[in-house]
């Protein structure tokens, strides 16, 4: 990752919107804006998901930090379209096949909609960054978690708001974009990231499922860095599960 620029708001202190779902790569992000140096404000969204444990893990991640937060209320529901905001079954699919199609766990224009409400915040909070946690490598194929989304989004947002149009900047950066899970677990394990408060899986139980693409993704990637997930899971891949009694 390279070192982020020096700009300044009016308080001296470099001021930075980070997005905080509470799963493992936000929170990734967040130890890492953290350690910039940045006074942070982590945003996160109760935008209708299937479940709030994962607002409960950001809350939980935050005060960890000790870094202000706040959770905007929209209603994606309305929209529909995803397993994750309608009354649609979450897949179970085979490890090899997350990413090969958009699964249905795809919520519609989500990035670009939070982003936009990041952006509003950052402008009004004097902020020149706005962070996300998406990644292209292991990830489950979503459209807004390309490169090439993040470089239009940045040529569109440099000429939405009066602050960019007077001479100041609003920057939208990715910076585990090109990291694989396991480059994100290895570096939550240098920055003492608290990954026991943190929740991925698409379901609202007391435990991780095990079966969803984003547990899946998950587990994998604390294998390949040669770690065991703090957290507890109902059911666990035979790929992990093969992995845990190998280490014994």
């Amino acid at each position: 990752m390279r070192d982020q620029d020096n700009t300044q708001n009016l308080s001296g202190k470099k001021r930075a919107v980070s997005l905080l779902s509470g799963g493992l790569d936000s929170t990734t992000l967040l130890s890492y804006v953290v350690s910039l140096g940045y006074e942070v404000i982590a945003l996160s969204f109760d935008y209708g998901q299937r479940h709030g444990k994962e607002l409960d893990s950001a809350k939980k991640v935050a005060d960890f930090y000790h870094v202000k937060h706040k959770v905007m209320r929209i209603d994606l529901r309305a929209i529909g379209g995803s397993a994750l905001t309608d009354d649609i079954p979450v897949p179970d699919m085979p490890l090899g096949e997350i990413g090969k199609e958009i699964p249905a766990t795809y919520v519609p224009a989500r990035n670009t909609i939070l982003l936009s409400i990041a952006l509003g915040l950052a402008e009004v909070t004097d902020s020149s960054k706005i962070f996300i946690g998406a990644n292209s490598l292991d990830y489950s194929g979503y459209p807004d978690c390309r490169p090439e989304y993040f470089d239009s989004i940045n040529k569109t947002f440099n000429l939405a708001t009066k602050r960019t149009v007077e001479g100041g900047s609003i920057e939208v950066e990715a910076p585990l974009l090109k990291y694989s899970k396991a480059d994100i677990v290895r570096l939550a394990a240098k920055l003492k990231t608290p990954l026991e408060l943190t929740w991925s899986c698409y379901s609202g139980k007391d435990k991780a499922c095990g079966l969803c693409d984003s547990c899946k993704l998950r587990l994998k990637g604390f294998m390949e860095a040669g770690s065991l997930d703090p957290i507890e899971y109902e059911n666990l891949p035979d790929f992990y599960s093969d992995y845990v009694v190998n280490r014994k």
